[in-house]
């Protein structure tokens, strides 16, 4: 991966209404867990439509560092599970241009196959929305075994805390095994998906 030289690791997840939190504060720990020399690597930022108050699931209120006018162009785009919001859908398809990741968490896929980025790949999403997935982007091959699959440029995750095992595969893809392990220790997460080598060869995948 190409590493910034000048400045950190840019991350942007997106905000909107009903936004899933584990699907923001799983990635947003295990992001700022990492070290490496003592310090982290990433800069951690929220992206709305606009800087308005948003309440995410179970009543948690949150306000978007920046909207989608003034947001720093991010290396890594995380969209995560949230109501569909038009302005997100065309910053997704602007800023994916120039980020190396574009990933998501969830439903949150439906938001890149909005931004038109999906067509071709095969991807994963939450297990009750396989179906529904496939009925409404038939240009987009669905995997239900996988808890993530990374497609070089977009990597996307199941349901809840697949955005755990995914983050990691990220930190690991920048950083390496080791560091991805340290990461994990200190965060006493004891799952494996992110381990797992036939999570990295989407090429032999037969989507279903």
């Amino acid at each position: 991966m190409n590493i910034p030289q000048d400045r950190k690791i840019r991350v942007a997840f997106t905000l909107a209404a009903g936004t899933q939190v584990i699907d923001v504060a799983g990635p947003w720990e295990v992001f700022q867990d990492v070290l490496i020399e003592g310090e982290c690597p990433f800069e951690l930022y929220t992206v709305g439509a606009n800087v308005d108050m948003i309440l995410m699931s179970g009543g948690m209120q949150v306000v978007p560092n920046f909207s989608v006018e003034n947001a720093p162009q991010p290396d890594i785009i995380l969209s995560p599970a949230h109501s569909n919001c038009l302005s997100i859908n065309r910053w997704l398809r602007l800023a994916s241009a120039e980020a190396a990741i574009v990933s998501s968490v969830c439903t949150g896929v439906n938001h890149l196959a909005e931004a038109g980025l999906l067509d071709g790949l095969t991807v994963t999403t939450y297990h009750s929305w396989f179906d529904g997935f496939v009925e409404k982007y038939p240009k987009v091959k669905v995997h239900r075994e996988q808890r993530f699959i990374d497609q070089g440029h977009v990597i996307t995750a199941g349901g809840m805390t697949a955005c755990i095992d995914m983050s990691l595969h990220i930190v690991k893809r920048y950083f390496g095994h080791g560091v991805a392990q340290n990461t994990a220790k200190l965060l006493e997460y004891e799952g494996n998906g992110w381990r797992r080598r036939c999570a990295l060869k989407h090429s032999l995948l037969e989507p279903v």
